[in-house]
């Protein structure tokens, strides 16, 4: 069995899904190894990523830790059947893994929520807007990595046309409606596409104005993904060396609650599009 150069996100979450299967009976590797039939080192080496797994090989460990979670299994066999490169792998090598990770994440996401508290959501950016954005990166991009990072964010923008799109509500704050990166230009361009954006039957913005008041512990632009069952749910948060992602069942239920008590605070969608409008025009005067 040939091992990985590079195992992504997504391949290294199935393997840490398998870890927790066999974890849960309570057996070492040399324990799994022999019940199922295989040596120590395939077991280390898929939990890892490392080595792939057919989707027959996922069903039947699962088996034999007596998994009961149908759904869940199958989740992890259709992981298992993922054999395509994506877009993202266009980009290997010019941009930071975790990047190419994100734009895997959100290809197989079920539904996106997210808290932006300084930027537009990155799904929904303009080309001008998030150029005015990599324009603030410390040291400056050079000019090829600066085209490459934006042609990765605009395509990024495709998951939202694809068959099969995640529903997405996107928790904008104030802050973020009111930067004018760009200049007043840039940024009225911006607000203009994202009330364009925000009456796709598919997506939901809401702001959340400073008269909300504070919320807790979202210090940076972060997005919940759902995957297919609850177990594969992935926050990803932004990072000075780019995006992180958390999968601990115990944060994820925390993050859960943080955006379950954000989204409380925010307008509905219909009164957010008013006040998107009302930035607008402050801009304008």
């Amino acid at each position: 069995m040939a091992s990985r150069k590079s195992p992504t996100a997504r391949q290294r979450r199935l393997g840490s899904e398998l870890r927790k299967l066999r974890e849960r009976t309570g057996l070492s590797l040399t324990e799994a190894a022999a019940a199922l039939g295989t040596d120590r080192t395939t077991v280390s080496n898929s939990e890892a990523g490392r080595f792939g797994v057919s989707a027959a090989r996922v069903r039947a460990w699962a088996g034999h830790y007596a998994c009961p979670d149908a759904a869940y299994v199958e989740a992890l066999a259709d992981m298992a059947e993922e054999r395509t490169n994506g877009w993202w792998e266009d980009y290997r090598g010019d941009l930071v893994a975790g990047a190419l990770d994100l734009a895997e994440l959100e290809h197989h996401a079920v539904a996106i929520r997210s808290v932006q508290i300084m930027y537009m959501p990155g799904l929904l950016q303009k080309e001008e807007y998030a150029r005015a954005v990599y324009a603030e990166v410390v040291p400056p991009l050079t000019p090829e990595r600066l085209r490459r990072q934006l042609s990765h964010r605009l395509r990024r923008r495709d998951v939202l046309d694809k068959d099969g799109a995640p529903s997405c509500v996107f928790l904008v704050h104030e802050a973020a409606l009111r930067m004018t990166f760009g200049g007043p230009g840039v940024a009225l361009g911006q607000l203009g596409h994202l009330l364009d954006e925000s009456e796709r039957d598919n997506v939901a913005v809401r702001v959340i104005p400073f008269a909300a008041g504070g919320f807790p512990e979202i210090g940076s632009s972060t997005q919940y993904v759902h995957g297919p069952v609850p177990q594969l749910d992935t926050v990803q948060t932004d990072t000075a060396t780019g995006p992180a992602f958390i999968d601990a069942e115990t944060r994820l239920t925390n993050y859960r609650a943080v955006l379950d008590r954000v989204e409380s605070r925010s307008l509905d969608p219909k009164r957010s599009r008013d006040f998107i409008r009302g930035v607008a025009q402050s801009m304008k005067a």
